[in-house]
């Protein structure tokens, strides 16, 4: 089933995707969206995403039209349904609700204080974004701290990488843009450094990304 995915290589959500469908091993073609040229609102890509954000992905079926999903949550439980490999989400009920808690603090109240549609609207009520920003995803990490501490073993749920922890990385990432200091999180912070060593986690960073300005690219 040929997969192609809608990304921005700075995109939290798009990098979501990426680490998921390497941790898969899931070819798919990328198609990429500058969101900074506001790409995202054309009409060519809202007809593919009607919200005028990526990430969007596509996957297409033999004799049935293409599934396409726009929200990243349902794309990460789609992939795990849909596709082998690694499962990201844990077997028992207690452990999959708690991924899935962790999993919506990221993608409910954390990432949505990043997204570049709200950013433009906070500096015109006079508010310096970038604090107010910081401010609420240090609120939003305190409360992943305080629920991952019941959990936590090498990853978020146990020992196994799952959907939580494949929302936490590139929700670190852009905290620490933004000046957070992941050290004020201990539990969380000792899960991203293992989080961070994983290969499909290095190949989805937004600095290995295709469409990563070469001033900002990974150095070797």
């Amino acid at each position: 089933m040929p997969v192609t995915l809608y990304t921005y290589f700075r995109s939290s959500c798009s990098a979501r995707l990426r680490i998921a469908l390497n941790l898969k091993e899931i070819p798919y073609t990328p198609i990429f969206v500058n969101l900074l040229k506001g790409e995202q609102s054309s009409p060519a890509h809202k007809e593919i995403n009607p919200s005028g954000l990526v990430p969007a992905l596509i996957i297409e079926q033999e004799g049935k039209p293409p599934v396409t999903i726009t929200q990243s949550l349902a794309a990460l439980e789609y992939l795990d349904e849909a596709f082998p490999g690694p499962t990201l989400l844990p077997t028992d009920p207690e452990s999959r609700a708690q991924a899935r808690t962790l999993a919506s603090i990221i993608a409910c109240d954390v990432q949505p204080v990043t997204n570049l549609k709200i950013l433009k609207r906070v500096a015109p009520l006079g508010a310096d974004r970038t604090s107010w920003s910081k401010d609420l995803i240090e609120e939003g990490l305190s409360a992943y701290e305080a629920t991952v501490a019941r959990s936590a073993g090498k990853f978020s749920v146990g020992d196994e990488i799952s959907i939580a922890d494949i929302c936490l990385i590139p929700a670190a990432w852009g905290a620490e843009r933004v000046g957070v200091d992941l050290g004020a999180f201990p539990v969380t912070c000792g899960i991203i450094r293992n989080i961070e060593g994983v290969d499909a986690v290095i190949k989805g960073h937004w600095q290995n990304q295709p469409d990563t300005p070469e001033e900002l690219r990974a150095k070797e």
